[in-house]
């Protein structure tokens, strides 16, 4: 197992030296020892090297680059944090969460003008009278990085009882627009929320920059860009800007899908999962007008987070798909080349993996909750 490099706990202000790599990346002036690295993970690529660079942390939910190579990762339970110059440090500003099952708060995406508007976007799980509903809103970073100024929740659904299937992954569109994921929030295959188009569950909502809806089609709820999901923890773009999402299914039947807008996911008239417990869900796997999707998991993967690859470090990877699996303990690569058939890249460092990003220098980085720690993943020496 790796070595820590960083406590989080019980100080919020901790060193956090960096490996060699992503010290030069951070722009961190420092000299640093060699690194601890775990056993190299045996791949298609070759061997890679998982090498920890924060530990410590609390249920971490997502990381996202700075343009100046800068972290920021969100924790459940209401921390944001910025890894800079050799430290993980608390982002004062950000807004109240409902830290209950799983909420709080979720997703961070940094909009390709940051360096003009200093704008962090943040989803979340917003506690309002009546229970919680995933909602979106954006502060702009203080110049010296320790807070999110004028924080203004922009959007969110209607509040529904319970804890349960947020969604709430953040992309910005080729246009500066925005995507957030919602999830059906945990009624279950008699629940029709994810097929209500009046109804915020279930959805891939498309917003401005100000907030307002960006989509309107007839006879929807302002903002719904597609609908029948159930629970999409991974959202990102491919280099043609297309929207992909993975999502959860109940017992099996979680989908890798290519989202355009005003179409029909299915959930949960069609679903190749059945109920928990046993028994088909909704009216089986296909009905007309409804999507299929581009990949699918029996059993059940629980995939979060997703990157489309595009780095030169794995040239053998350009194009792939990467998501992270919450209850089997590895990440998932699914080859776009030859029927999105699956690679699982497996390790002692891969446990309950939440989020999967490429940074700029095209190494792999992800969050692994059982260890609390932000890992990079790199070809092995």
């Amino acid at each position: 197992m790796t070595q820590p490099f960083a406590r989080l706990r019980p100080s919020p202000a901790v060193t956090a030296p960096l490996p060699l790599g992503a010290a030069a990346l951070l722009g961190v002036a420092l000299t640093l020892a060699a690194p601890a690295r775990a056993e190299p993970l045996q791949t298609s690529a070759g061997p890679v090297v998982a090498t920890a660079v924060v530990t410590g942390l609390d249920e971490p939910w997502a990381l996202e680059f700075l343009p100046d190579g800068n972290l920021l990762i969100t924790e459940r339970a209401g921390r944001l944090l910025r890894v800079a110059e050799g430290e993980a440090l608390p982002v004062e500003g950000v807004p109240e969460v409902f830290d209950n099952g799983q909420g709080g708060l979720l997703d961070v995406m940094i909009p390709h003008d940051f360096a003009q508007s200093r704008e962090v976007w943040l989803s979340y799980a917003l506690p309002l009278d009546g229970g919680a509903a995933t909602a979106v809103g954006k502060g702009r970073l203080s110049e010296d990085g320790t807070r999110l100024e004028g924080f203004a929740t922009l959007y969110h659904g209607d509040a529904t009882q319970g804890g349960r299937h947020f969604g709430s992954r953040l992309v910005e569109a080729a246009d500066g627009t925005v995507f957030l994921t919602t999830g059906d929030r945990g009624t279950g295959p008699d629940g029709m929320e994810s097929q209500d188009p009046m109804r915020v569950e279930g959805k891939v909502i498309h917003l401005n920059r100000d907030g307002s809806p960006a989509t309107s089609l007839p006879g929807h709820r302002p903002g719904v860009y597609s609908l029948g999901h159930r629970n999409a923890q991974g959202a990102t773009l491919d280099a043609d800007g297309n929207l992909w999402l993975v999502e959860h299914g109940a017992q099996g039947g979680d989908e890798l899908n290519r989202v355009d807008q005003g179409r029909n996911y299915g959930w949960p008239v069609i679903s190749y999962g059945e109920d928990y417990g046993g028994g088909q869900i909704g009216e089986g796997t296909a009905r007309d007008g409804m999507e299929q999707p581009v990949h699918y998991w029996v059993p059940s993967i629980a995939p979060s987070g997703l990157l489309i690859y595009r780095g030169e470090m794995f040239p053998e990877w350009q194009g792939d798909v990467f998501t992270g699996s919450l209850n089997q303990d590895f990440i998932s690569r699914l080859d776009a080349d030859a029927a999105y058939a699956e690679e699982r890249i497996a390790g002692p460092v891969t446990g309950r993996v939440r989020d999967i990003v490429e940074a700029p220098d095209g190494a792999i980085w992800y969050l692994a909750v059982y260890d609390g720690a932000a890992y990079r993943l790199t070809p092995a020496d």
